[in-house]
C-alpha cells in the first residue's frame, strides 16, 4: 500500500491492511499531540477510497483484519462509514474485523441503531484516546474532550459489542499534576470498564506546545505515576498493555487477576530508572 502523508496506527494494528480514508485529524488541537501536525485535515473521496479497496483486494484476497486511518475516522458520517463496511465485507470474504481511531465525540454523534449497524458490518475495536480522567488537564492540553463525555461514549459502544481500546498517557500532568491526573484517571477508569487498556508515556517533541508551567516528568516519575493507577483500578474484565515504544519496558496483562503482578514488576524496575531525566528514547513515536 501506498500512503500520501506519514501513517500512524496502534501497536496492535503492525499486521493489518491499512487504508487512509482521510489524511490528518479533524480535530488536531492537542498540545500534546504531533502526530498529524501540518497535516491539512481532508477526507478522500469515496470514489478513490472504493478503488483502493477494489485494487487491494486483488493483492491481499486473504485479508482479516483492516484498520482505516488517519485520526478518528469514526467522526466520518454513518453513511460514508456504512458504504466502506459494505464494500470491505463484499471484497474480503474472510474479513473477521475492520478497527480505527475514535473520538468520544465522534461515538456519542452516532445513535445506538447506527452504531449497532456499524457493528453489524465488522467494525470492531475503537481506539479511544482518553489520556487523562483529570477534566481539568484536559482543558489545558486542548483535548477537547471531557472525561465524562468519553466515559459515557465509550460504554454506550461496548454496550452494543464494540471493543474499546482506552489509551491513557503518563506525564502530561508533569511534576506538579502528577498525582490529580494518575488519581482521577483510575477513578474514571473505573467507572469506564474499557476492555482494552493501554499506557503510553507522553515523550515531548520538536513543534510541541504544551501548557505554561508544564515540567516534564523524569522516566522514574513516570513509571511511578503508571504504578498509582495500576494500584488504583478495579476493573472487572481488561486486557491491560504498556507495549509502546515510549515505555520503558513492555507490559501486558488482565485485570484483575495480573494487577499485584504488574505492579510489583514495575517497582522492581525503579532503581533502574533515571530520576532527572526522560531516560532512554524511543527511535520514533
Amino acid at each position: 500500500m501506498q500512503y500520501t502523508e506519514r501513517l500512524f496506527r496502534p501497536p496492535a494494528e503492525a499486521y493489518s491492511l491499512i487504508f487512509q480514508v482521510a489524511y490528518g485529524c479533524p480535530h488536531n488541537t492537542c498540545r500534546f499531540c504531533g502526530m498529524y501536525k501540518g497535516v491539512p485535515y481532508r477526507v478522500r473521496s469515496q470514489e478513490a477510497v472504493l478503488a483502493e479497496f477494489t485494487r487491494a483486494a486483488c493483492q491481499y484476497p486473504q485479508t482479516r483484519r483492516i484498520f482505516l486511518a488517519d485520526g478518528d475516522v469514526m467522526v466520518l458520517s454513518f453513511e460514508k462509514l456504512r458504504i466502506m463496511l459494505e464494500e470491505l465485507n463484499r471484497l474480503f470474504p474472510r474479513l473477521a474485523r475492520v478497527n480505527v481511531y475514535a473520538n468520544g465525540s465522534s461515538i456519542a454523534a452516532k445513535t445506538d441503531d447506527e452504531l449497532v449497524e456499524l457493528r453489524r458490518l465488522k467494525l470492531n475495536t475503537l481506539y479511544v484516546g482518553l489520556e487523562s480522567g483529570d477534566e481539568e488537564l484536559l482543558l489545558k492540553v486542548d483535548k477537547r474532550e471531557t472525561a465524562v463525555g468519553m466515559c459515557e461514549a465509550v460504554r454506550r459502544a461496548q454496550a452494543v459489542g464494540f471493543k474499546c481500546s482506552v489509551m491513557v498517557l503518563l506525564g502530561i500532568g508533569g511534576h506538579k499534576g502528577s498525582l490529580q491526573h494518575a488519581d482521577a484517571t483510575a477513578a474514571l477508569l473505573n467507572q469506564m470498564q474499557p476492555r482494552l487498556l493501554s499506557a503510553l508515556r507522553f515523550v515531548e517533541v520538536s513543534g510541541l506546545n504544551m501548557y505554561p508551567g508544564y515540567e516534564t516528568v523524569s522516566e522514574f516519575e513516570a513509571v511511578s505515576e503508571l504504578i498509582r493507577i495500576l494500584q488504583r483500578l478495579e476493573l472487572e474484565k481488561t486486557v491491560f498493555r504498556a507495549n509502546h515504544s515510549s515505555n520503558p519496558v513492555p507490559l501486558e496483562g488482565r485485570f484483575p487477576k495480573d494487577r499485584e503482578s504488574l505492579v510489583a514488576q514495575l517497582k522492581s524496575l525503579l532503581p533502574q530508572l533515571d530520576r532527572n531525566g526522560p531516560g532512554r528514547l524511543p527511535f520514533s513515536l
